[in-house]
């Protein structure tokens, strides 16, 4: 018998050479040095006024005195005020009122929208367009429309036979304006999230399905919904750091009025510092928003890296 062994059968496998120490140093010193002005500007602009916030929160000044202790006072005095209460309660009902309107819209527009024609297209600019809009200039143009008697929501509603409603001035309606328009803001936004996860679906899996004999309800449902799970959960998350981050609508339209019925937590902080001038409350409303923030994003994290990703 004859044996035949190839050159690459004789030539025995050999690991890659190690790079020499001064090569990665060299290339370690190289990324630092591309990396340096961001981190500079990270840590100028957002790191160190968070570490200054908490140190402000924890600084307790007595009033036409230098004397300064440090303690849980502000906090307490926070969470003793009735006005932070409102205003929680106020960004609890604002968070319900907009998240399910605008992800729900912002889903069914994006089923409706995503196959790439030139009609959708079009309509796609026109439904993005709010979200092109600034929020104060977005605030100011529905000024117009909220206007009692005059704007444009009582103009139309009187020719269907209602009463004139005084939107902003009525504290049973003020905050389901300000919701109405925060639900015409952002649902174009969080529609190109969607989008995106519905083209990153496997076309196998709907033609799969319509072989079954699944209608579109439940390919809907058995198909689109499970592997949008991540997509949605990103843009929940999204939608309540809005939630929380979001008030130049109030500054503008009610200034958290009328009897602090559309007083955001934001604004509340925003009164303390500079109507108040309770920086060390503001300091600790400040704090507990920043927590509430970063569990959010822990949520959102952990509910991401639980989601099940499918590949074509």
């Amino acid at each position: 018998m004859t044996i035949v062994a190839t050159m690459e059968d004789s030539i025995p496998e050999t690991a890659a050479p190690p790079r020499p120490r001064r090569a990665v140093a060299r290339h370690d010193r190289l990324a630092l040095t591309l990396l340096a002005p961001s981190l500079v500007f990270l840590i100028l602009f957002t790191y160190w006024p968070i570490a200054q916030v908490v140190l402000q929160s924890v600084t307790i000044e007595t009033f036409g005195t230098k004397a300064v202790t440090h303690g849980a006072g502000n906090f307490v005095r926070l969470f003793e005020d009735a006005s932070f209460a409102k205003a929680v309660g106020n960004n609890l009902i604002y968070a319900v009122g907009t998240l399910v309107p605008s992800i729900g819209l912002a889903l069914f527009l994006a089923v409706g929208l995503q196959e790439a024609t030139r009609l959708n297209a079009v309509l796609r600019t026109i439904v993005f367009f709010p979200v092109l809009i600034p929020l104060v200039a977005a605030a100011a143009l529905f000024l117009f429309v909220f206007l009692p008697g005059i704007g444009l929501l009582d103009h139309y509603l009187g020719r269907l036979g209602f009463a004139q409603t005084n939107w902003l001035g009525d504290p049973d309606v003020a905050l389901a304006s300000l919701i109405g328009l925060t639900v015409w803001k952002n649902a174009a936004y969080y529609m190109l999230f969607f989008i995106a996860g519905l083209q990153a679906i496997p076309r196998d899996l709907y033609e799969a399905a319509r072989l079954e004999g699944a209608s579109a309800p439940q390919r809907f449902t058995r198909v689109t919904l499970p592997l949008l799970g991540p997509t949605l959960a990103f843009v929940a998350v999204i939608a309540l750091v809005n939630v929380v981050t979001q008030v130049d609508h109030v500054v503008v339209l009610t200034k958290g009025g009328p009897s602090d019925a559309t007083n955001l937590v934001l604004y509340y902080i925003y009164q303390q510092a500079h109507e108040n001038y309770d920086a060390g409350k503001a300091a600790a409303a400040t704090v507990v928003s920043l927590a509430a923030l970063i569990t959010l994003s822990v949520l959102s994290l952990r509910t991401l890296e639980r989601a099940v990703h499918y590949e074509a």
